[in-house]
């Protein structure tokens, strides 16, 4: 047979599938739009002629990156008119309490923190095209330039950007890298938001800790960063008495938030009401992230959204 060539059963693509899905969803922060990419993808990997492809998983790298960037322009002009802060739909798993395989984290580069991802909509798409794949997933300059249209040089030159601007708003060994301090933090945390414990809650948040909220607009939450342990716990404190129904009560539960533990919040009937991802230094809440807008939670707790969610 000769011309195109049509894989059947997709193996070959499928090997990849997990890689190229983590890729697009570092590029993109939306596992529904990561989700689209790698379909898409299928869809063009099913056309190509495969005596032309030596290397299939650079090949594919290269047509998810190209979509990824298409994506992020037009992804930019939407989260600048959006309703308040826009933050990453976070990817929400069992809280096991260990450590990745290596395998994973060989096929899926190195771990991107929540916050790390919402630092990364600072980036221009280009910005963070080339950063995220070379420095997560160690891609070459050549690949990437091939995938957005630029040279080598070009790329290693955003890469740099990206990287300066990354440090500058994270500077190196400012994020807690110990799994038990983190949990032991957040742990913490839904002790006293459930207890009413205001100086519970004091004791866990850093003096200067920023509450970022995403309610879409959808959902009623703070438009703008919080800055402060004392206005941070009064307004969690003011949350949770918004939140718990009578008749349905409210659950936190501890789960991976983005490979860290973090906060699943459930209604009385295990509906997810929100998703909170926390940054940690030195035992103490720097960070939190509150997803409470109902699009970005249809993947967690069964993908059944609380009725009761507080709407603006």
């Amino acid at each position: 047979m000769t011309g195109v060539q049509v894989l059947d059963d997709g193996a070959e693509f499928e090997q990849h599938r997990r890689y190229l899905s983590a890729v697009a969803y570092r590029l993109l922060g939306s596992l529904a739009d990561a989700e689209d990419t790698v379909q898409d993808a299928w869809l063009r990997w099913r056309s190509v002629d495969r005596s032309t492809v030596q290397d299939p998983r650079a090949f594919l790298t290269i047509v998810v990156t190209r979509i990824c960037y298409d994506l992020l322009g037009s992804a930019r002009a939407r989260r600048e008119a959006y309703y308040g802060e826009w933050l990453p739909e976070p990817a929400v798993g069992d809280e096991r309490g260990q450590s990745p395989d290596p395998e994973d984290v060989a096929t899926l580069g190195e771990s991107v923190s929540y916050a790390m991802l919402a630092l990364l909509e600072q980036l221009t798409p280009a910005e963070r095209a080339a950063f995220v794949l070379h420095d997560v997933f160690a891609v070459g300059f050549a690949e990437i330039g091939e995938a957005l249209g630029r040279s080598p040089e070009a790329v290693r030159q955003l890469a740099s950007r990206g990287r300066r601007r990354v440090r500058e708003r994270e500077p190196v060994g400012r994020r807690s890298v110990d799994r038990a301090e983190h949990r032991k933090a957040v742990a913490a945390f839904a002790a006293a938001t459930l207890h009413g414990d205001l100086p519970g809650l004091m004791a866990v948040l850093d003096p200067n800790v920023v509450w970022h909220a995403d309610g879409g607009g959808i959902v009623r939450a703070a438009n703008q960063p919080l800055v402060s342990g004392e206005r941070v716990a009064k307004l969690v404190a003011g949350l949770v008495n918004r939140w718990i129904e009578p008749e349905f009560g409210m659950e936190l539960r501890v789960v991976d938030v983005n490979a860290a533990p973090g906060l699943l919040v459930l209604d009385g009937s295990g509906a997810a009401m929100g998703v909170i991802a926390f940054e940690v230094v030195d035992g103490l809440i720097t960070q939190a992230f509150a997803v409470v807008n109902p699009g970005k939670l249809g993947r967690v707790a069964g993908g059944a959204v609380s009725p009761y969610l507080p709407r603006r």
